[in-house]
């Protein structure tokens, strides 16, 4: 087997690890404990770069590197995963002559990526959707944020409640209701800021934990709904954290976008429900309605139903007294409903199999090498 030189040993000191280029190929170059070592330097999940990655001792009291994008391990020596897990990084032989680093021109041991046969999340990767031409799906999600020990209404919550009990009983509608507050779901952690391909579908977050209370939204949402129906309490003149918690989370839908012009929301109608003791309602609904088009989601005329009692209404014992008794919730839910099931009803002809955004995309990205103005140019 050939070698290649890459460089002094006092080039890469005890304690640290980097990227170099072995002919065309990036590996990762590790010296700790004493010993050099050489791994693939794409993580076999996602490509991230190994090179830049967290070296740590486990339980076992070996050495590991974290992939830098979410933080799949390999073993500095074998190149195993740790317990548990079968994935197989590269290895490639080392030797030191007259204080230089060889690296063998290809690895001792190849790369295997573990298979799965119970893949928890199959349902999201392959888009199984389970709408269809005639199916009227209505998902219902709450996000306010209340002490469940300490009952009391919510004005958003009881309209978005009577929005489905009317979906149900007069447009024969398959209602969910989906609490957010219930489902124990990590903020998104910003894997995009590292990478574009680091914010994956399904979500990273859930690849590392199914049992991730977003995992069970993305479901409903992307592969069950037809008519999503959002209501949120206002908050500051702005929609509830917990509603932000979410959308953040959704990124992993509409990066999809950018990256492969993939468009997962197809022929789904949204609507909001805004309720607040003060105004801002027409704010929240700019905001909502911005970031569900981004998903690919579309609009029935008059998509929001307003409750504010105004700038002075400090009387919150009364709000909810006035609420349950106003003629126009009780109409204006009942609208916002049937223009949200007349549109799905229509949209769900079009034929969007071959759908593409006028929005950003990936290959449009300015590049930081030099001569290359686009992605796209230097393809």
């Amino acid at each position: 087997m050939g070698f290649q030189k890459l460089m002094p040993v006092a080039d890469l000191p005890e304690g640290s690890h980097k990227r170099v280029v072995l002919g065309k190929k990036p590996i990762a170059l590790f010296h700790y404990d004493g010993a050099v070592t050489a791994l693939g330097n794409a993580c076999l999940h996602k490509g991230g770069d190994l090179g830049l990655g967290f070296v740590r001792k486990l339980d076992d009291g070996e050495l590991y590197v974290a992939c830098p994008w979410h933080g799949w391990q390999y073993h500095l020596r074998t190149g195993k995963a740790p317990h548990g897990f079968e994935d197989q990084q590269s290895v490639y032989e080392i030797k030191i002559e007259d204080g230089h680093i060889f690296v063998s021109e290809e690895p001792v041991t190849r790369a295997r990526k573990a298979s799965h046969k119970d893949d928890p999340l199959a349902d999201l990767r392959k888009l199984e959707y389970q709408t269809t031409p005639d199916s009227l799906n209505i998902l219902g999600i709450s996000s306010s944020n209340m002490n469940d020990e300490l009952p009391r209404v919510s004005t958003s919550d009881s309209a978005l409640r009577s929005a489905l009990e009317i979906a149900a009983a007069e447009h024969g509608a398959a209602t969910r209701y989906v609490e957010l507050r219930k489902l124990l779901f990590r903020h998104c952690e910003g894997y995009y800021s590292r990478h574009e391909s680091a914010c994956t579908w399904p979500c990273s977050i859930s690849e590392m934990n199914p049992d991730d209370g977003m995992t069970e939204l993305y479901r409903s949402i992307v592969l069950w709904a037809d008519v999503v129906i959002l209501a949120t309490p206002i908050r500051w003149g702005n929609a509830s954290s917990l509603y932000y918690k979410m959308a953040e989370r959704l990124n992993c839908v509409q990066n999809q976008i950018t990256l492969f012009d993939k468009v997962l929301i197809r022929n789904k109608v949204a609507s909001f429900i805004i309720t607040g003791g003060q105004d801002n309602i027409q704010q929240v609904a700019g905001q909502l309605t911005t970031f569900f088009t981004d998903l690919g989601f579309m609009f029935p005329p008059f998509n929001f139903v307003g409750w504010s009692r105004g700038w002075t209404a400090e009387d919150m014992e009364e709000n909810t007294v006035v609420f349950q008794r106003s003629r126009y919730i009780k109409r204006s839910v009942k609208e916002l409903v049937k223009n949200s099931v007349m549109l799905v009803q229509q949209v769900k002809g079009m034929d969007c199999s071959n759908l593409h955004t006028p929005k950003p995309s990936i290959r449009e990205a300015r590049s930081m090498r030099a001569g290359q103005t686009t992605r796209e140019e230097g393809s």
